[in-house]
């Protein structure tokens, strides 16, 4: 019974794989020490410190952003109950459980923009979740979750 009908973990999408991010790192690293060479042998030593705070900084977000990317969302849908798990990138864990005859999905949309928002309604009271999903995506979970909404609702399936 306690069969789930949809299932989903939800991950922030990031466009480079860590070696990649690397690799973009050495090329500016390379980059800034060609640029840095005239200036050093000019004696306008301090140039060289500036690009390689640039370097420092660019290693930085890139850091940031793959810690960042460590959150995911769960969502689970059984014919008695919708549970969302959100789970930041410290690992800290908070948890809603909904009765899927009593929840909403509701859907902020832009007309050019497309999906702005998803969140769960029940009791007067909106979870947002898939924040860090582009529209085209947030457009996907919802449809699924819908139709997994409406199956549950339906009640179970006895065999």
């Amino acid at each position: 019974m306690d069969e789930a009908i949809y299932a989903a973990r939800l991950r922030p999408h990031r466009s480079l794989q860590p070696s990649q991010a690397r690799l973009v790192v050495g090329f500016l690293a390379l980059g800034c020490s060609i640029v840095s060479l005239p200036f050093f042998l000019l004696g306008a030593w301090p140039v060289v410190g500036f690009l390689g705070l640039d370097i420092v900084a660019v290693w930085w977000a890139f850091g940031a952003s793959y810690r960042a990317a460590r959150a995911y969302e769960d969502l689970r849908v059984t014919p008695l109950e919708l549970q969302l798990d959100q789970v930041d990138a410290a690992g800290a864990r908070r948890q809603w459980r909904f009765n899927p005859a009593w929840v909403r999905l509701q859907r902020d949309e832009h007309e050019e923009f497309g999906l702005q928002r998803l969140a769960f309604v029940s009791r007067g009271r909106a979870v947002e979740f898939a924040g860090f999903l582009g529209p085209d995506e947030k457009a996907i979970v919802a449809r699924d979750l819908s139709d997994a909404l409406a199956q549950a609702r339906r009640g179970p399936v006895f065999a």
